[in-house]
């Protein structure tokens, strides 16, 4: 199964490259297959961001995984 993670554009540096925000984590990221502005939100999947989306749905699935993981650790 592959999974995207939603993350906030920071940052956009020279040769398509974006510093993003996942919340706990930064990294920087490919952008060629965006079109995105600082502040934006994007799916990053594997070090591209392969779909901008609304900041009410990027913070939405932040919170599903992190009650996802809360969930996992309760388990362990």
């Amino acid at each position: 199964m592959c999974i995207a993670v939603p993350a906030e554009i920071l940052e956009i540096k020279e040769g398509n490259i974006a510093h993003v925000d996942y919340g706990e984590l930064q990294q920087d990221v490919r952008i060629d297959l965006v079109d995105v502005a600082v502040g934006d939100y994007v799916l990053v999947h594997v070090g591209f961001a392969i779909q901008k989306l609304s900041r009410d749905d990027a913070l939405e699935t932040r919170e599903l995984f992190r009650q996802c993981y809360a969930a996992m650790e309760e388990e362990a």
